[in-house]
């Protein structure tokens, strides 16, 4: 075993030793942070299924509308998205920020060499010439007696939790814009067929009616009215085409590419994609539990408290410990001596006495933050609540107008077959076949952008729920308690 040319004393071990028993049995000034306490109701106002949804199903809630379409979205946009980009920068400089809090509770060690060559004067020193080499090991140490380092380590870890919630939250927003504008594009694309179809129905009307009249079976005043029909179906041609290409470059961006790069991908015309089952929703503890954003706000809360602590801590005395091992010699070859060994060993006390209440005001701004942390959370779970409840009445309310808008569409459709066939008879007037195609194609349109609805109420459900993450271990690194 090599030894060290210079000692280290016991009485610098002892007082070493004795201040991280001090260190260690020195509780942190301030208010340890509990979690708040929440009541929530035990089950939602409205009827639901209160089974506890699957974990594996709602970290992947796309999946049950079974469209490889929508899959392949999804998939690109976790991979690619700039947003969700954006949140992995933010969690590794708050991982690096928590590491830089921890370091500050351990000493500071650096390290030193210099050598130096100087020659006295003729007159003064008698022309001599001095060499002085020296080597060292210059250490200090802030031991936190009163906490305030530990709260700060504290307040950056519950920032790197909150990091954390909001990269699933953002994961959560983002899953959920893919599906939805997928929606958008799906329905738009019905909703085109459909008055392409009316369109060309209305234009065989428009010749049926033209033959008539030359026939002279029918009116000038009955083509007109036929042209106006044509005309304005083909008029609401325009606001769709834009609807589509509009969703195709919002899905683009999402994914992180350019518009209208997706087009090509895009352009095999799909149905509205719709859940395959119900959707369990569990109680509103549950949510609570999953949502992130709810989770981010807790972790806010956990922090500001934290920083609470680190600001009631400057009110106290601070307690350095600081010195140097070193060799010092007149040659380079004699550093290697045990005589050459040099020491020091400081201890200093500083305390505040008069700073203009500059510790007091912070610490005011610091409760001030506690307790708006502490609304925010509150309002993320009523917000969560409000948020569920409201997407189980819009669902709701959806299927059942989807059953009433089929019915009305199955009924218009007889109805026009049947003005169709009096008007060739000559039983009706022309004006009652173009109420009958009026009435079926806005019943279709209605129908169309019901179930986009539907579909859009049951993703803003499972957002609702906070589905579109799961847990990854390696996001973040338990610490264990200070």
């Amino acid at each position: 075993m090599k030894h060290l040319p210079y000692p280290v004393s016991s009485e610098s071990l002892s007082m070493t030793a004795f201040a991280a028993f001090i260190l260690a049995g020195c509780a942190a000034v301030g208010p340890d942070y509990h979690p708040p306490e929440i009541t929530v109701p035990a089950q939602w106002s409205v009827t639901a299924d209160s089974h506890t949804p699957d974990p594996a199903m709602l970290a992947q809630w796309w999946r049950q509308f079974n469209d490889p379409v929508l899959d392949n979205l999804v998939s690109d946009a976790l991979t690619a998205n700039l947003d969700l980009a954006t949140a992995r920068a933010q969690l590794r400089e708050a991982r690096a920020r928590r590491s830089l809090a921890g370091a500050q509770l351990g000493p500071s060690v650096d390290a030193s060499t210099s050598a130096s060559r100087s020659e006295s004067s003729s007159e003064s020193g008698g022309g001599n010439t001095r060499e002085m080499y020296s080597a060292g090991l210059d250490a200090s140490w802030e031991l936190d007696i009163f906490g305030g380092l530990r709260r700060g380590v504290e307040a950056a870890e519950a920032d790197l939790g909150t990091s954390v919630e909001l990269l699933r939250d953002t994961q959560v927003s983002l899953v959920a814009e893919v599906a939805l504008n997928y929606v958008d594009l799906r329905t738009s694309e019905r909703r085109l067929n459909i008055t392409e179809s009316s369109l060309v129905a209305s234009g065989e009307t428009y010749d049926l009616v033209q033959w008539r009249v030359q026939a002279e079976l029918a009116s000038e005043l009955d083509l007109a009215q036929s042209r106006t029909d044509l005309e304005s179906t083909r008029a609401t041609l325009p606001p769709l085409y834009t609807a589509v290409t509009e969703a195709q470059n919002r899905l683009a961006i999402l994914l992180g590419r350019t518009p209208g790069e997706l087009k090509s991908r895009l352009a095999a015309t799909g149905t509205v994609p719709l859940s395959t089952g119900v959707v369990p929703v569990g109680i509103p503890a549950d949510t609570l539990r999953q949502r992130p954003d709810v989770r981010a706000a807790e972790r806010k809360l956990a922090a500001q408290t934290a920083r609470l602590g680190e600001a009631e801590a400057a009110r106290y005395p601070k307690f350095n410990l600081s010195g140097t091992l070193g060799l010092e010699a007149l040659t380079f070859t004699g550093l290697g001596n045990g005589d050459a060994a040099t020491r020091s060993l400081l201890g200093s006390i500083s305390a505040p006495i008069f700073d203009s209440n500059r510790i007091r005001s912070d610490i005011e701004i610091q409760d001030a933050l506690v307790e708006q942390a502490r609304l925010a959370y509150q309002s993320a779970v009523l917000t969560a609540l409000e948020d569920v409840e409201n997407a189980l009445v819009t669902m709701a309310n959806a299927y059942e107008r989807q059953a009433r808008l089929q019915q009305a569409a199955d009924s218009a459709r007889e109805t026009l077959e049947i003005a169709q066939q009096q008007y060739a008879s000559g039983l009706v007037d022309f004006l009652t076949v173009l109420d009958s195609q009026r009435t079926l194609l806005n019943l279709d349109d209605q129908l169309a952008g019901n179930t986009g609805d539907l579909a859009i109420a049951c993703i803003q459900l499972y957002k609702a729920l906070g589905g579109g993450w799961s847990p990854d271990p390696k996001l973040i690194s338990v610490r264990k308690p200070l």
